[in-house]
């Protein structure tokens, strides 16, 4: 496992695979960090245990060390700033001063929910008190700008190698409502950050795993998958919810038992598309075969 530079002492995210091109994929879950710096939770009006709510929890725990390919897993929690937002993505009403940073508002923003986040889970007010309006530029430089820096890189090594990339960025969900809600969401932006072929072997995977599986509804992808989802380009994104239900205790936040479940499933995920990968983007394979590379 690597580290990323660190924050206040603190890693940016951790890297585990090999991130050198030798692998057509890259895997993220920039929301299950679980490091609350001391700052938030002095300013903070919420105990650690609710602002815990806001956690795609151990959704890292799933991905790490999955068939060798490289998972980036931020440290820093969704709370203290969250990584699936754009940077201007800030609401100038939470801190003490105007901001030296550019903003812009947005239906996310509006809702509590931007890159420094007014609102965790259950819709409850984070902060007590204005944030000192330099907090905005420094959580943006030390944990925004490194991380999606670290995705472009992974991402022009994989497709320098294998004539194009995939990114899947991974989230949990609530379970959704409704008599057959789905318990995988997938998103690409509408058909605007994948090729169809690509998303189509990701549902038909999810569902051969006896899960129902829905797209683009209600999670679409964020910005993650809207930034760095560039198809003309050689860049794939796909957005993965997955209803924690399948695999977290919300009342303890703990993995139960179907974690394994979800974890075999990601495993065979990550394996079909690398063995598919040069018939997915019609070209012949420029890496390893699986086999051998997975040893």
């Amino acid at each position: 496992m690597r580290f990323s530079a660190s924050a206040a002492g603190q890693p940016v995210w951790t890297l585990t695979g090999d991130a050198d091109g030798r692998w057509p994929l890259l895997l993220t879950s920039p929301h299950s960090g679980r490091h609350y710096p001391p700052a938030l939770l002095a300013a903070s009006r919420l105990p650690l245990a609710q602002l815990r709510r806001a956690e795609d929890a151990f959704v890292d725990a799933l991905l790490d060390g999955i068939a060798g390919v490289p998972v980036l897993a931020a440290t820093h929690a969704r709370s203290w700033l969250d990584l699936n937002r754009r940077a201007d993505e800030l609401d100038p009403a939470m801190f003490d001063a105007p901001l030296a940073v550019p903003v812009v508002t947005t239906e996310r923003v509006a809702a509590g929910l931007g890159v420094i986040p007014r609102l965790a889970g259950h819709g409850l007010d984070i902060y007590a008190r204005a944030l000192p309006a330099a907090e905005a530029a420094a959580r943006l430089t030390r944990l925004h700008a490194p991380w999606h820096a670290e995705v472009n890189r992974i991402l022009a090594a994989a497709g320098a190698s294998h004539g194009a990339a995939l990114l899947i960025d991974c989230h949990s969900m609530p379970s959704p409502s409704g008599p057959r809600p789905p318990q995988i969401v997938l998103g690409d932006c509408h058909g605007t950050s994948a090729h169809p072929a690509i998303v189509q072997a990701i549902e038909d995977h999810f569902g051969r795993a006896g899960w129902r599986v829905a797209r683009n509804a209600p999670y679409a992808g964020g910005y993650t998958t809207r930034h760095h989802g560039q198809p003309g380009a050689g860049i794939h994104a796909v957005q993965i919810e997955i209803d924690r239900a399948l695999y977290l205790d919300g009342h303890r936040l703990a993995l139960h038992a179907g974690a394994s479940k979800v974890r075999a499933a990601m495993t065979g995920l990550v394996q079909q598309l690398v063995a598919d990968w040069p018939r997915l983007i019609g070209q012949p394979h420029s890496g390893q075969p699986w086999a051998e590379a997975a040893e």
